[in-house]
């Protein structure tokens, strides 16, 4: 079975090729790896991880936040038990979650009624139901300057890759700029200073995500998520980064519009963001270094359903995918297999372009 950081950590082989003074970065952080690696003498880089369960988790964000959860939508934390139906739907959230599933859309007092049921005493974050797409990206605290990475569009909650509305199987980084306008972008990134400014106050280095929704109906971009750790997505972005010198020329093949918000001279970026991640956890001085701006590909990830427990490849050959990985995961909603793609493959908000639905037709 596949292991943990922890656990991988711990294991003989590890300890005979970690030597003591060895730097150690791992994806996410916690007690245990802190533990694992003071014992062994490893340097551990990543930020504290309690810093990083209070500024991730639901419920201890609203605090952390302070003055700045103005960016959230309307919300308020209780007691499961004491949450009220008022006859209008809301998003009810546990304190943890992992790629949607402690997300709750709550449209009956029944739906409701079951978890409070089941959960009564558990601290949640209840905020009003925002109708509108989700956009995440990828920022990097690098000594005292905040690093605003490149904005993708949040797949989530589409058949046949998942069954669970909250969801998200994958990133499109070519539709933002035709769903955002420029003040929404604006809006945008304001948010991310303003919350990477506080993270560095309070100790942060390296990467961290920022999910926000923009609301169907006023055009206004409220903060969803803070992602304290390196964001799933980061690893493939500075994939794409590497290679955006070819994004132009692939661009007007695939009939994708040019990204007004790139320079004229179509490259502003000195470095990838996973680059820029290793570079802040190091200490080495910023200088004057961006992000590479990118402006296509995408990635989708198969999750475990009933209907697909057993998939194993996409059945065609498309010049377009760039790679597939598989894993071995069974549990419910898990990783089954992640596709990794050359351009974007939405058409809109919820909608897959051609090139989207022929890869939704064809894993087996």
């Amino acid at each position: 079975q596949p292991l943990d950081t922890a656990d991988l950590l711990q294991q003989p082989e590890t300890k005979k090729k970690v030597k003591p003074g060895d730097f150690i970065l791992v994806f996410k952080n916690n007690a245990i790896i802190e533990t694992v690696c003071k014992k062994n003498n490893w340097k551990l880089l990543n930020p504290s991880a309690e810093l990083a369960d209070t500024v991730e988790s639901k419920v201890s964000q609203v605090t952390w936040l302070h003055e700045l959860a103005k960016f959230l939508p309307p919300h308020t934390t209780t007691a499961c038990a004491k949450v009220q139906w008022q006859h209008k739907n809301f998003v009810l959230q546990f304190n943890h979650s992992h790629t949607g599933s402690g997300t709750f859309l709550i449209d009956s007092r029944k739906k409701l009624a079951a978890l409070q049921e089941k959960f009564p005493n558990r601290l949640v974050r209840i905020m009003d139901y925002i109708n509108g797409p989700v956009f995440t990206n990828n920022n990097v605290v690098w000594n005292n300057h905040v690093l605003i990475g490149n904005i993708s569009y949040q797949i989530t909650g589409l058949a046949p890759f998942t069954h669970n509305t909250f969801t998200t199987i994958g990133n499109d980084w070519a539709l933002p700029y035709t769903l955002l306008n420029d003040k929404q972008v604006k809006q945008y990134n304001h948010i991310v200073n303003a919350v990477g400014e506080k993270l560095q106050k309070g100790g942060w280095k390296g990467l961290f995500g920022i999910d926000v929704i923009a609301d169907k109906k006023t055009g206004t971009v409220y903060l969803l998520e803070i992602n304290a750790r390196q964001p799933a997505s980061a690893t493939f972005e500075s994939q794409l980064q590497q290679f955006s010198t070819l994004s132009f020329p692939q661009q007007r093949e695939s009939g994708h519009q040019t990204n007004r918000f790139l320079t004229k001279s179509g490259m502003t970026g000195k470095t990838t963001v996973f680059e820029a991640h290793l570079a802040a956890l190091l200490n080495l001085p910023p200088k004057n270094y961006t992000l590479i701006k990118i402006n296509n590909g995408a990635q989708i990830v198969q999750r475990v359903t009933s209907k697909t427990s057993k998939l194993s490849t996409v059945k065609i050959k498309n010049p377009a995918i760039i790679q597939t990985i598989k894993y071995k995961n069974t549990n419910l909603n898990a990783d089954l297999l992640r596709i990794q793609l050359k351009y974007g493959i939405m058409k809109g908000h919820t909608i897959f372009n051609t090139l989207g639905k022929t890869i939704a037709t064809s894993i087996c």
